[in-house]
């Protein structure tokens, strides 16, 4: 994974940061199997190809049929020895706003544990070869980027962010966990910010993704068509020329005063402690003290999100940063069953009903309370479904990970 440098000297400058109220949206939409190849497109040009995620009214979620065309056209292009570097966007004003979760949803409701298996298994796959891929990629995020949105991107080479982009990794709040390769990706931001941003699905900007690592490049979206016009023109697989493009295009950020990112030394004196109650209590104590309009709104989201998907996504993140991508990912995908078929899907459909599908913005999470999760809750959200269920299989010994 490569991270921006100059993140301490970027985030002291006088910057200028979006704040949005958008709320992450989802729908399932049906369709012919003659639309499923439609759902991604791609561009050729050159030496290079750029797969377009193409579902604007659903923000471009991602679904199992998405990984697999994904995947398919990733492994021609690496084995064309005429193609020297991919790219990949999204249609619309979203680049993707992670999975499909309220098709999972409804599948879940019918009673279609496998074919929720090879969502996650098919998703996950592509994830671990986009992060082991032999060609420079180069992912534009220009628009909203969460969740799985995420992970198919940010394990690539270059992340392009823009005055457009919205990122998080919102999955607790639908009584999930942070996924996708999250685990890994968060736990390798400075200082707690992996933490902060896993436990309360709070957004960041472009500017904010640029100033953590997260992207490794800024423009502005009004420049986005120039900077793909001149990849375009590229013959080269070689990652050096493709970067002196990108940094040729490239713009200061200007990440708000009052974000998250001004507050690292914070987070780090919060969020560094072992358990969700310590941390919630740390907060609580600052806002006391500071009447910081920032410890408020981390506590109110905290406070609302589900009490177990807290204590997991906790624990989730500070296991990443000890493991590599595809342990990251083999970990997730049993988390991910378990929380979505196993014995605590009722919070992923509960979480998925109140936000999204009757949007009362009420959901009853099961434990209802933190005090009430216990560590073998814990520990069985990240334990197989049972102990014949098969682990996630990635081509580990022929792809090395990092």
């Amino acid at each position: 994974m490569h991270h921006a440098n100059g993140f301490l000297t970027r985030i002291v400058r006088d910057k200028q940061l979006w704040r949005f109220g958008y709320r992450r949206s989802f729908c399932s939409l049906k369709v012919t199997p003659d639309d499923l190849d439609n759902q991604v497109l791609f561009e050729g040009s050159g030496c290079s190809r750029t797969a377009i995620l193409n579902r604007p009214p659903a923000l471009n979620a991602l679904t199992t049929h998405m990984g697999v065309r994904l995947h398919k056209l990733y492994k021609n292009w690496e084995e064309d020895p005429n193609i020297g570097f991919v790219m990949m966007k999204g249609s619309g004003r979203a680049f993707c706003a992670g999975g499909d979760i309220v098709s999972i949803y409804h599948l879940r409701k019918r009673g279609s544990p496998d074919a929720i298996r090879e969502f996650f298994w098919t998703l996950y796959n592509f994830i671990y070869f986009l992060g082991t891929y032999l060609k420079p990629h180069v992912a534009i995020l220009n628009g909203v980027t969460m969740g799985g949105g995420a992970g198919v991107s940010i394990p690539g080479t270059f992340r392009v962010a823009t005055d457009r982009t919205i990122f998080a990794t919102p999955e607790t709040v639908i009584g999930f966990h942070p996924d996708a390769g999250a685990s890994f990706n968060l736990s390798h931001l400075p200082g707690r910010l992996g933490e902060y941003l896993g436990l309360t699905g709070l957004k960041i900007s472009g500017a904010e993704m640029l100033a953590c690592g997260l992207a490794t490049h800024y423009i502005s979206s009004t420049e986005v068509p120039i900077l793909e016009q001149q990849l375009k023109k590229l013959l080269t697989d070689d990652p050096s020329v493709v970067e002196a493009t990108l940094e040729k295009c490239a713009e200061a950020a200007h990440p708000e005063k009052t974000g998250v990112i001004r507050r690292i030394e914070l987070l780090e004196k919060c969020f560094c402690h072992d358990t969700v109650e310590e941390i919630i209590d740390s907060l609580e104590v600052e806002a006391g003290r500071t009447k910081d309009i920032w410890c408020t709104t981390t506590l109110r989201r905290l406070k609302e999100t589900s009490p177990l998907s807290l204590k997991v996504a906790l624990r989730s993140v500070r296991e990443g940063r000890f493991q590599t991508l595809d342990q990251c990912l083999i970990r997730e995908y049993r988390m991910s069953l378990q929380g979505t078929v196993g014995n605590f899907s009722g919070n992923f459909c509960e979480g998925v009903r109140a936000r999204l599908i009757d949007k009362d913005e009420a959901p009853k999470w099961d434990p209802p309370t933190l005090e009430k999760v216990t560590e073998d809750m814990v520990d069985n959200y990240f334990s197989p479904l049972t102990p014949a269920e098969p682990d996630l299989d990635l081509p580990v010994k022929l792809r090395e990970s990092i």
